[in-house]
């Protein structure tokens, strides 16, 4: 290992989200709800083997946790074959892939044996009209058949997401924590945030973290499963009475996490993001482009992650949400 990335703040970045794609089948209200913006030229787009490279040498830097996303990843022609190549690459110790699940039925599997470790899914409704409005397509079934998919394949734990927003899915949060029960799956419920792209988000439309778990400690008791979460986004509880399955809660919006943020992103067309709500970006796939040489390419990547942002200020006067929706920077 050539050494750790850290930043200003002295947090050190073990966990890099790839974006392999900006392209999406499904319209989420809460993403684009308005249609997929102009997507990136085709040349702009980094290749199989510039992402390998990229990967490679933040693992050498101390990053071990990879997360492939999208867009919809498996949207990305070979996806499987990508992660066979992230996954013989020395320092990386947890692949994961985050997908709408429209695929996975048929190829859970495939990704199983390419060598991807985990999984998660996001499902933001258990009724089929309710899934309809919240993402634009009326496959419930399909992206159901896939988290039975993706169990029998061994891609566990399973992590379920569910973007929780008021007067929309927000009277389904005991359902979703008794289907985690049912079902032995990691249902995160996720606080709704402003990377919609009709910039449609208001603070009234946000379900607290508070409020979620107090509705499901009202059905099923819930117990944390740590003091201390480090640097994980969700804070994570089991139930009370032993049944199987477990509750995470990312409260992004009223109860930030920042402070013990080890993430960077990288998107589908090259760019570095050293922050979900990141008003600047940096051409990483410029400076590969560039015959720069590995020590140069090196030397670029600790200086961007040194002016990580201290937060993402969502709720200051300042705040300006990005141009830039949840497919286009990756989740």
């Amino acid at each position: 290992m050539l050494g750790t990335l850290k930043d200003s703040y002295g947090r050190q970045i073990r966990d890099l989200r790839v974006s392999v794609t900006d392209r999406c089948n499904f319209r989420c209200f809460y993403c684009l709800p308005h249609g997929e913006p102009p997507m990136a030229p085709k040349e702009q787009m980094l290749t199989f083997e510039e992402i390998e490279r990229a990967v490679e040498i933040f693992a050498s830097l101390g990053v071990n946790k990879i997360r492939l996303t999208g867009g919809e990843p498996m949207l990305r022609r070979d996806i499987e074959k990508l992660v066979a190549k992230i996954k013989n690459i020395e320092g990386v110790e947890d692949l994961a892939l985050t997908t709408n699940g429209y695929f996975l039925s048929e190829r859970a599997q495939n990704l199983k044996d390419a060598g991807l470790d985990r999984i998660t899914i996001s499902l933001d409704s258990l009724r089929p009209e309710t899934f309809k409005r919240m993402t634009g397509t009326d496959v419930l079934d399909r992206v159901l058949e896939g988290i039975y998919a993706a169990k029998r394949a061994g891609l566990a734990p399973i992590k379920v997401n569910s973007v929780i927003v008021r007067g929309h899915n927000d009277d389904e949060i005991v359902e979703m924590a008794r289907f985690a029960r049912e079902h032995n799956l990691a249902m995160r419920f996720i606080e709704f945030m402003p990377l919609d792209s009709g910039h449609d988000w208001s603070r009234a439309m946000v379900v607290s973290g508070r409020e979620i778990r107090e509705r499901i400690n009202e059905c099923f008791p819930l117990v944390a499963k740590a003091v201390e979460r480090g640097s994980e986004t969700a804070s994570r509880f089991r139930f009370a009475d032993g049944a199987r399955g477990e509750i995470g809660i990312i409260a992004s919006v009223t109860e930030p996490f920042c402070g013990a943020c080890s993430r960077i992103r990288l998107t589908a067309d090259g760019q570095i993001r050293t922050c979900l709500f990141s008003k600047v970006e940096h051409s990483l796939r410029d400076v590969m482009r560039s015959d720069a040489s590995r020590d140069e390419i090196i030397s670029y990547i600790h200086g961007v992650v040194w002016r990580k942002e201290k937060g993402h200020n969502i709720g200051a006067p300042t705040f300006i949400q990005p141009q830039r929706t949840m497919s286009f920077i990756g989740g």
